[in-house]
């Protein structure tokens, strides 16, 4: 569907909520960002039609609407599950948002607008299958295959993050514990707090990220050591992606994606955990930044 028509995009997230409007062309014509109500359904919704209506009250025009929200709709119920705004959880929020404002509305997975997103205009245009791949404080992921995003019977594909890491070492086994309720998860390793646990278990000292990468970089040993073990365990984990999906392109997007050296030695590093006797699966960096949920929201109406 590609029909002339203004977009309106939504990014639901636990502290802010964003609205961007954009054209056919995907050219950004409106953005507003305003604190999601906390721990209220009924305010979340209020304030959800509300960006809707002042976003085509000042463009002067009626567009579609596409939200991403952490968490996905359940097949069986339409309710969410899986939200850290947990007021959200159990909550009809699709059917109760389209009564709200009168018209179709379509949500979907923050993981799932940013890999759409990145997909559409981004780090991973023109490629067939686009693994889009979350690294922040939790990780998550979303797979666009010629541009539809992957769903799924039980709308969890892409959900890599609460995978065990693959092929672990003796020192990597039971693994940290996860919120999931389960231990070892690549979540657990390969996300912000799993990289700042490693550097803690091995030296005894806090740090934050952050530090760690930057120190890595001013030659500290122990930073640097930390580091690589965090490339070789994302190397593992994203090898097992290419030898499930295969994907053209995998393109990186929260905090840990800000790390450069992960585009030139993850890629040195997977090869021999991929079943195949050469790789050509690209490993990118995200284009569009804190920018793709958004703006990938904006896009599910602009799905083939």
């Amino acid at each position: 569907m590609d029909d002339g028509r203004l977009r309106l995009g939504i990014d639901l997230g636990g502290t802010k909520t964003e609205i961007v409007a954009l054209d056919a062309r995907g050219a950004e014509l409106l953005r507003r960002r305003i604190p999601t109500p906390q721990g209220d359904y009924r305010a979340t919704l209020a304030a959800l039609a509300h960006l809707v209506r002042e976003a085509e009250r000042e463009l002067g025009a009626n567009g579609t609407v596409g939200i991403g929200t952490p968490g996905s709709i359940s097949r069986a119920t339409g309710l969410l599950r899986g939200s850290n705004s947990v007021c959200l959880n159990g909550q009809p929020i699709r059917r109760d948002l389209e009564t709200l404002l009168g018209r179709e509305v379509r949500i979907t997975n923050d993981a799932n607008c940013f890999a759409l997103s990145e997909a559409r205009d981004g780090g991973g245009k023109g490629a067939d299958v686009v693994f889009g791949a979350i690294l922040g404080t939790g990780v998550g992921a979303g797979i666009v295959v010629r541009g539809r995003v992957l769903d799924g019977p039980n709308a969890i594909a892409g959900e890599w993050g609460h995978n065990p890491l693959p092929w672990p070492k003796d020192d990597e086994r039971p693994g940290p514990a996860c919120f999931c309720g389960r231990a070892g998860c690549i979540e657990t390793f390969v996300s912000g707090p799993g990289l700042e646990r490693d550097y803690l278990r091995a030296t005894g000292e806090p740090a934050k990220s952050r530090d760690i990468v930057a120190r890595a970089a001013r030659g500290d040993a122990a930073c640097a050591a930390a580091l690589a073990r965090y490339e070789e365990r994302l190397a593992r984990a994203l090898a097992h992606v290419i030898n499930i999906v295969d994907p053209d392109v995998i393109v990186l997007g929260g905090g840990m994606s800000n790390i450069e050296r992960l585009y030139a030695n993850v890629p040195r590093l997977w090869g021999p955990w991929v079943f195949s006797d050469r790789v050509d699966t690209r490993l990118a960096r995200n284009v569009h930044g804190d920018s793709s949920g958004v703006r990938g929201a904006a896009w599910l109406w602009g799905e083939p």
